[in-house]
């Protein structure tokens, strides 16, 4: 039993840092943050650092960046830090010579209920799929990715108009306390941990969480509305659900989807047929009905709301959508 282990922390995004945080102000041991290199970003193409370095710098803990995570100089670094745990939030892939270094294992922290949506995109899937639950898992790494076995789980409701965006900020704050709650098990040795393939529900097909890419994002207006609306929720804010606006002569402007409102207007719609009064509303139909445009972004132009955008583009009810 290590009652304050020494701990390595893996992680590079803005959801990783609430988690760091909590181990920081709880006095845990950090002996060092692994983060992904700088990389340049913006419009000057500066080199930015990971929102997850940027919290270790101001608070001294040391930053390792490698390009490659089983090279030599790195994994001695690793070695010599004599960390007793390693803890992963929002970071990549593993190798076995890094997850099975400290004698107290490697965790790490993943944002659905596993076995259900394994993979790197676990919120925005939940959302697209019209889930109205999903949750947080802690579970020890093995070589496949996503299956080792669990340690604990909370589970979280999904509101019924929540983005991806807003889920995930809700996620990165409770995510931090499981964190934490696996980090005293673990040091106290008050595991039970479960196997995965023994939670499964066999009559429950387990659901993946692949990348999102960018043809990923792309709408179809002949599914039914209640599927593009989730997409919608599921792809905001990032990367975007798309579609593009098509003119009466033929021309055509891209255009991203951040917030849609479900019409009650059922009555044989065509789909993609585009319906607007050029002030106030932006009705696009779907197989079953229609939906709404509230927030959109134009290609080169900031996100605005759909009276403003109207405002700024002449769009009429001849256009379409493809």
């Amino acid at each position: 039993m290590v009652k304050s282990p020494r701990i390595i922390f893996l992680g590079t995004p803005d959801f990783a840092v609430p988690a760091l945080e909590a181990l920081v102000l709880d006095s845990y041991d950090v002996a060092a943050v692994v983060t992904a290199p700088d990389q340049p970003a913006g419009r000057g193409l500066q080199f930015q650092s990971s929102p997850v370095k940027k919290f270790a710098i101001a608070h001294h803990i040391p930053v390792l960046q490698p390009e490659k995570l089983k090279n030599e100089e790195f994994l001695s670094q690793l070695a010599a830090s004599k960390a007793d745990l390693f803890i992963v939030v929002a970071f990549r892939m593993l190798p076995e010579a890094v997850w099975k270094m400290p004698p107290l294992g490697t965790f790490n922290l993943h944002a659905s209920l596993l076995p259900q949506y394994r993979g790197a995109a676990p919120i925005h899937h939940a959302i697209m799929n019209g889930e109205t639950e999903t949750g947080l898992t802690t579970f020890f790494l093995r070589q496949e990715i996503d299956t080792g076995e669990i340690i604990f789980q909370e589970k979280m409701a999904i509101g019924p108009e929540e983005t991806t965006g807003e889920l995930h900020d809700r996620m990165k704050i409770a995510g931090a306390g499981l964190v934490l709650k696996t980090v005293k098990a673990i040091a106290e040795g008050k595991l039970l941990t479960r196997d995965q393939n023994s939670m499964a529900d066999p009559s429950a097909p387990l659901k993946p969480a692949p990348k999102i890419f960018r043809e990923d994002c792309q709408i179809d207006w002949s599914h039914s509305t209640v599927s593009i609306y989730n997409k919608v929720r599921g792809l905001c804010p990032y990367p975007a659900a798309s579609t593009v606006l098509i003119s009466p002569s033929g021309d055509k402007f891209p255009l991203k989807i951040y917030r849609t409102r479900i019409s009650e207007n059922n009555s044989l719609p065509v789909p993609g047929n585009l319906i607007t009064d050029r002030k106030q509303f932006i009705l696009i139909n779907t197989s079953d009905g229609g939906l709404f445009l509230e927030e959109v972004q134009l290609a080169g132009k900031r996100r605005m709301g759909k009276e403003e955008f109207l405002r700024g583009f002449h769009l009429d009810s001849d256009w379409k959508v493809g």
